[in-house]
């Protein structure tokens, strides 16, 4: 058996950001859950066995807004390390890499509700000051957040600027003396707000000198419990994730000592945003653990129900649901491990105490971080859509946990910026890259251009089980460069004002990495198991190549339709039945396979 290659990061070679687009990868270039180390794995058991023994039995608790219970099973995980993962040693942290605290998010997040108040303090709670704290506000808080004796959060988004955070309405004033800061305003949607003890605000402040001295922009502040003029509005009662505290902040004349300040006045975009991204790689992770769970629910049912004198496991319908909600969460695995892996590949050899190249290196794979967020979310709402199909009439009941599932999943298209704000991001960068050259996007969109206009091009000739996908691989990534390219030329710099074009490219992107990732991680189970061990892989790499083609089909019709007409029109029309054209597999036996090997297990088990 030969032996799989993991990448090392601290002597491969950085992968840029979006750079999937215009290059070819290797499996051994890409982290996937098979390159976990025995560390990874213990910290992966640890995570898991907590969230089942100790999480699991207090859900009713915790859905009944028992923050007392929430608040204890907090100190409980930092008692196992879980909550120190991302911060320094010397603040009492573990100062682990980027994939253990990933694993973490996808083990722990088995009861929506409590992954929800466990993310907002180990993430946006925690990192904020982690990377932005000075020396002082870091050994005043970091190691009570590692311990858990202290519960953070983080307050951005207001009642008029949600997605549109640094139009916040919030104000902060300093004082004549620069010994405080008078901060008056409301948050809204906080999670963890009625126990946090620690908030990180964002506020208006006006710049005290230099260029734009008296101009307000966004700032953060640090503002304990219990400050004069600051309180919290009634909870929220929620569509789901019912048993996380969502409340409203009031600040009214709330008085914080200017040593309170987070950072540099007028930068708290920059603390926003950056947070924003290992938020959004997190909730993906979170994601596919819900759909674990969602999906082993769905199987235990679905062979226990009688129907028609056999178990409806039995019937070829319901195979189908499995399979695809199975095929979605190892393509999940794919695409969160393999941006996981590129960040952490980025910040190896980084000096721990530079939080600016930290920051830097992250963003730049903000376009994956954004592709994470918006493909895992909706992964996520298809599988808890088909498990609570399966229970049928008793998915909708309360009393079973399809229905649950269903609500909680809800939310993560919203979290973290929308999708909608994520897609265009995703498109949005990957221009902005290409206009600035930091990209070579451009080049690539002209040879491309030259090369579809002179017609047919010799086909490539590939071998292995994935040879058919990894061909349609590159005529996916062909037909994404040829539509943005189509897109520039028809809108040029006003392109960001077609939100539909913008959209519909930035679905094709997110298919290319997903399929690519897909296609990578079987390749690279089917190099290092047996032939045995590499079936499910690439009957569900196969399965999710011949879905995601259908889909940039779809989105690249879509816009072509949008930016061209007449003879160019049928032109690009021919262009992309060209690079779309395939014989398609035949999913229905590959379906019934991975259903049936799912079923057999039990439960999800690849």
């Amino acid at each position: 058996m030969a032996t799989m290659t993991t990448p090392d990061p601290t002597t491969t070679p950085r992968i840029a950001g979006g750079s999937f687009l215009i290059s070819d990868p290797t499996p051994a270039d890409c982290f996937f859950p098979e390159d976990f180390t025995d560390e990874h794995k213990q910290i992966a058991e640890t995570t898991a066995n907590f969230a089942v023994n100790e999480i699991m039995p207090a859900s009713d608790s915790i859905e009944a807004k028992d923050f007392s219970v929430t608040k204890r099973l907090l100190k409980e995980a930092a008692e196992l390390g879980l909550t120190a993962i991302d911060i320094p040693e010397e603040y009492g942290g573990l100062e682990m890499d980027k994939a253990t605290s990933a694993i973490v998010a996808e083990n722990i997040s088995k009861q929506a509700s409590f992954s929800v108040a466990f993310s907002a303090h180990t993430g946006i709670g925690t990192l904020p000051l982690v990377w932005y704290g000075n020396a002082e506000q870091k050994k005043k808080y970091l190691p009570k957040i590692a311990s858990g004796e202290i519960v953070s959060a983080y307050a951005l988004s207001e009642s008029t600027s949600g997605s549109d955070a640094v139009n916040a309405k919030t104000k902060a004033v300093l004082s004549a003396d620069g010994q405080t800061y008078t901060l008056n305003g409301e948050k809204m949607w906080i999670s963890n707000a009625g126990f946090a003890d620690l908030f990180t605000v964002f506020a208006k402040c006006a710049i005290p000198d230099g260029p734009d001295a008296g101009k307000e922009k966004l700032t953060a502040f640090l503002i304990e419990r219990g400050t004069p003029g600051f309180t919290q509005g009634k909870e929220e009662h929620k569509l789901g994730i019912r048993g996380s505290s969502t409340c409203p902040l009031i600040l009214n004349d709330c008085v914080i000592p200017a040593e309170n300040l987070l950072g540099e006045v007028g930068k708290g975009h920059h603390i926003a945003f950056n947070i924003l991204n290992v938020g959004r790689y997190k909730l993906g992770n979170a994601a596919i653990g819900g759909a674990r769970m969602a999906l082993n629910n769905g199987i235990k049912y679905a062979i226990d129900r009688k129907a028609f004198g056999k178990s409806i496991s039995e019937f070829g319908l319901i195979q189908e649901k499995i399979a695809n909600c199975a095929t979605g969460i190892f393509v999940g695995g794919a695409v969160c491990y393999r941006t996981v892996g590129l960040i952490d590949r980025a910040l190896a050899g980084v000096d721990k105490n530079d939080t600016k190249e930290i920051q830097k290196r992250i963003e730049d794979y903000a376009v994956e971080c954004s592709i994470v967020k918006v493909w895992a979310s909706e992964m996520l709402d298809m599988v808890v859509d088909e498990t609570l199909q399966i229970f049928a009439g008793y998915g909708y009941v309360e009393e079973f946990p399809a229905e649950r599932a269903y609500r909680d999943a809800r939310i993560n298209r919203i979290f973290e910026g929308t999708n909608e704000i994520n897609r265009l991001i995703i498109t949005g960068w990957l221009m902005k890259s290409a206009m600035s050259g930091k990209l070579a996007l451009m080049p690539a969109i002209k040879k491309l251009m030259d090369e579809v206009m002179s017609g047919p091009s010799e086909k490539v000739e590939r071998e292995g089980p994935l040879a058919d996908e990894r061909n349609l691989l590159a005529n996916a990534k062909k037909l994404t460069l040829f539509v943005a390219g189509a897109a520039t030329q028809k809108y040029m710099a006003q392109i960001a004002d077609e939100q539909e074009v913008m959209g519909a490219i930035s679905d094709m992107i997110i298919e290319v990495f997903a399929m690519e990732s897909a296609i990578l991680r079987a390749e690279k189970i089917a190099a290092g198991q047996s032939a045995e061990a590499s079936v499910m892989p690439v009957a569900m790499a196969r399965i999710y190549a011949d879905k995601a083609m259908a889909t940039v089909e779809l989105a690249a019709r879509k816009a072509i339709a949008a930016v061209a007409e007449g003879d160019m029109f049928r032109t690009q029309l021919t262009i992309l039945r060209r690079l779309s054209k395939h014989d398609s597999a035949d999913t229905i036996k590959l379906r019934r396979q991975v259903a049936q090997h799912v079923l057999k297990a039990g439960k999800y088990s690849i």
